[in-house]
């Protein structure tokens, strides 16, 4: 099953050429999941070539402008182009304010409905329940109230073995195999084990988007064992006083929270405009976690 990231912005607040504002999407089967929605957003979907009308999720950390001023200019661009489909929105208190108040006084009507869940910034909190995947939102701390969110994959099926599979098996057993059930006679014997015909499925991947936040131990066991760690990294060691003051995190700190969770691998982004280059970002925190990698846009990574 696809279950990967493409990274549309990777920047901060302040415009950088070749940097654009946070933005990410998960695409997961065949939906689309949009986390965040800085400026410019649907020019980078095109971009890429995803198609924004195929997206049914988008998730909104918090309320600092380069994190979703290019939401409403996106919902209507959706409703220009014909959308009749639902939407699904999840945000902080005060976003949903925001969208209606432009919408009134801009004389738009949209012609699909959008279900808006507000999101909790105090505790963790399941959000979303989708057959392939559940979303919960994990607390942050920043400036003002601000969510991630952790992305876990359902347990998958096992997978037949299709050279052992005997030729009249019945078609309506490989369900029941798939999902580890034995098949017994009528005399509670078994005739095919699960065992003997499929492997185990595997293991089910996790990703978790830590948006704006310093070095926050709270959040640690929620996001522990994560397949792929998205933690902003605005700043390197040289500016760790002024990154304390506005609630940001360094590169390093990044690093070590992936350390102390046991993350698989971190990606770290949300990089400020003071600085031009990036590899030293990563100098700092492969020195902490060696599995680090840079959110680069327009790269797409599995998880």
């Amino acid at each position: 099953m696809t279950f990967n990231l493409t990274i549309l912005g990777s920047g901060s607040a302040t415009p950088v050429l070749n940097r654009h504002t946070t933005a990410q999407l998960l695409t997961i089967e065949g939906d689309y999941f949009l986390i965040d929605c800085g400026e410019g957003t649907q020019y980078r979907l095109i971009e890429h070539h995803f198609r924004p009308g195929r997206l049914r999720y988008i998730f909104i950390s918090h309320l600092h402008g380069d994190h979703y001023f290019g939401l409403v200019p996106f919902l209507s661009s959706l409703n220009l182009a014909g959308r009749t489909d639902d939407l699904w929105l999840f945000g902080p208190r005060g976003l949903w304010e925001i969208i209606t108040v432009q919408f009134r006084y801009s004389d738009t009507k949209l012609n699909y409905p959008i279900h808006f869940q507000e999101t909790n910034p105090h505790e963790p909190t399941q959000i979303l329940d989708h057959p392939q995947v559940r979303v919960e939102t994990i607390p942050l701390q920043h400036r003002i109230d601000c969510t991630g969110f952790l992305f876990r994959e359902r347990n998958r099926k096992r997978k037949l073995i299709a050279e052992k599979l005997p030729a009249d098996l019945p078609v309506s057993y490989y369900r029941h195999l798939k999902d580890g059930e034995d098949i017994v006679d009528e005399h509670g014997q078994v005739v095919y084990g699960a065992e003997e015909y499929t492997l185990p499925a595997p293991p089910p991947r996790s990703y978790a988007f830590c948006s704006d936040t310093r070095y926050n131990e709270a959040m640690f066991d929620q996001i522990h064992g994560v397949d792929l760690l998205y933690h902003e990294a605005s700043f390197l060691d040289d500016m760790e006083a002024l990154s304390e003051r506005y609630f940001h995190s360094t590169a390093r700190q990044a690093a070590l929270t992936a350390k102390q969770v046991a993350a698989k691998r971190l990606l770290i982004g949300h990089f400020s405009s003071r600085y031009k280059a990036t590899d030293e970002f990563l100098v700092q925190a492969r020195s902490v976690f060696p599995e680090t990698y840079l959110a680069i846009e327009g790269e797409t990574t599995d998880i």
